[in-house]
C-alpha cells in the first residue's frame, strides 16, 4: 500500500443500504478496538485539557457513531461529578439508532441525525470533538469542518484521529483479519489509516482555515490527538 499521500477511496461504512446488524456488528468491534487500543483514553485526555475544572459542560460530538466515545465521556464525568449533555451527530440513521439504546445516554443526551454542517448549535456548547471522524473527508472538507467547530464551540475543540503509518496499517490489516467478524472492519479498519493523516498535514489544515496552531500529540495506537482552544 502507498501511503505517502492520503487516500480517497471510501470505505465500505460510507456507503448505503448497509443492513444494520452489519452496522451494529461494526460499531461494536470499533468500540472494543478503541478500549483495547486506546482510543477511548485518548478521547478522555482530550476532554480533560478543555473542561478543566468545570463542573456542568455540554458536549457535542460529530460523527458519533454508535455513541462509544460519549460513553467513555459520561464514564470519566460520573466519576468525578460533572454534570453532562451530551450531543452526537451523525448522518447515518442506524449508527443514530445504536446509539440512543446505551444504557449510558439515556437521560443526558440527544441525537441528531444528520450532516452535521447542517445543524445549527446551540450557544452554549461548551466543547466539540471527533473521534476517527475527520479521515473520511478530503483536504477541502477538512478546512471547512475546523472552521465549523472553532465557530460553534465556546471552550474549544479536540480532535482524534489516526496517523498514516505502516505499521498501524499492516498491524491492524492482521489483527482484524484474525480477530474480526466483521467485513467492514476487515475492510476499513486498514484502509482507514491510510486515509489518515501526517503531523504536517494536520499543520497544513489549521492554517488554510485560519486558526493559530495548537498542540498536535502523537499518542498509542498511531494517533493524534489535537486540541484547540480559542484566544481570549
Amino acid at each position: 500500500m502507498h501511503l505517502n499521500t492520503r487516500s480517497y477511496q471510501k470505505e465500505l461504512l460510507d456507503g448505503d443500504s448497509i443492513p444494520f446488524p452489519a452496522i451494529a456488528q461494526n460499531l461494536r468491534e470499533l468500540n472494543t478496538i478503541n478500549t483495547l487500543l486506546g482510543g477511548h483514553t485518548i478521547t478522555v485526555i482530550g476532554f480533560k485539557q478543555l473542561v478543566k475544572d468545570k463542573k456542568e459542560i455540554t458536549v457535542c460530538e460529530i460523527g458519533c457513531g454508535g455513541g462509544d466515545n460519549l460513553v467513555a465521556i459520561v464514564k470519566y464525568c460520573n466519576e468525578n461529578k460533572i454534570k453532562i449533555n451530551c450531543i452526537g451527530i451523525d448522518s447515518n440513521a442506524d449508527c443514530i439508532a445504536f446509539a440512543k439504546q446505551n444504557v449510558y445516554l439515556k437521560d443526558n443526551s440527544e441525537f441528531i441525525c444528520s450532516d452535521y454542517a447542517k445543524v445549527i448549535v446551540e450557544s452554549n456548547t461548551d466543547i466539540i470533538f471527533s473521534s476517527l471522524f475527520c479521515h473520511h473527508f478530503t483536504d477541502e472538507e477538512l478546512v471547512i469542518q475546523l472552521k465549523w467547530m472553532e465557530a460553534h464551540a465556546r471552550l474549544g475543540f479536540f480532535i482524534n484521529d489516526l496517523q498514516r503509518h505502516w505499521l498501524a496499517y499492516y498491524l491492524i490489516q492482521i489483527l482484524t483479519q484474525i480477530f474480526s467478524k466483521s467485513y467492514l472492519v476487515k475492510n476499513d479498519a486498514p484502509l482507514s489509516v491510510a486515509r489518515g493523516f501526517r503531523k504536517w498535514e494536520w499543520q497544513l489544515l489549521f492554517s488554510k482555515a485560519g486558526l493559530l496552531s495548537c498542540p498536535i500529540s502523537w499518542k498509542w495506537a498511531f494517533r493524534y490527538l489535537i486540541v484547540y482552544e480559542p484566544v481570549a
